[in-house]
């Protein structure tokens, strides 16, 4: 079975995350299909990058292909999935909702509902669905308990404004699969 290795995420941030719309999510075999992702390179003032590496953000300036995962308003963790032509790179694409598919009874135990659409849709929703936590930030994720498959054909991608960010929010730079039910919010065209 084919899978995403470290030099498909060693290209430009904006090359991969357009690809990742249609690819394969597991972790420790509980996922879907990746629907709408966005993307932050270190020249973006809403990346996390644009500032240089702290302790925060070290994943982030690591080697392509690992996890880059946060805490968002000290509640929710987001998956970021680490890219760049070059380690130091300091771009990365935020996971922002999955269509479940695999291990959808772990997925509803872990957020208390049954309602597929709302299980993954949502950067801190995928995460708890997922139990992807702090302890992933930095492994890489050609390996246990990661698994990524490429899209299986080309399909339909929207590129529209990201949300929940207040400077660069012009850019569109949020990708997503055209006509899934299950995106965090609505398409906006940009």
């Amino acid at each position: 079975m084919n899978r995403l290795t470290a030099a498909f995420f060693a290209r430009s941030v904006h090359v991969v995350a357009p690809e990742l719309v249609g690819a394969t999510l597991l972790v420790g075999g509980v996922g879907g299909t990746i629907v709408e992702v966005e993307a932050y390179d270190r020249a973006d003032p809403a990346s996390h990058s644009f500032r240089g590496p702290s302790p925060r953000n070290r994943a982030m300036f690591g080697p392509p292909g690992h996890a880059y995962v946060y805490r968002s308003y000290g509640i929710h963790w987001c998956l970021n999935l680490v890219c760049g032509s070059e380690e130091g790179a300091g771009e990365a694409v935020l996971v922002r909702a999955l269509e479940p598919t695999a291990g959808l009874a772990a997925m509803a135990a872990r957020r208390g509902l049954a309602e597929p659409r709302l299980l993954c849709a949502g950067p801190g929703r995928l995460t708890q669905a997922l139990g992807v936590t702090g302890a992933h930030d930095g492994i890489p994720l050609d390996a246990p308990p990661f698994e990524l498959r490429p899209r299986p054909a080309p399909l339909p991608v929207v590129a529209v404004p990201r949300i929940g960010i207040s400077v660069a929010v012009e850019r569109p730079w949020r990708h997503a699969l055209a006509g899934s039910r299950f995106v965090s919010r609505p398409l906006r065209p940009a």
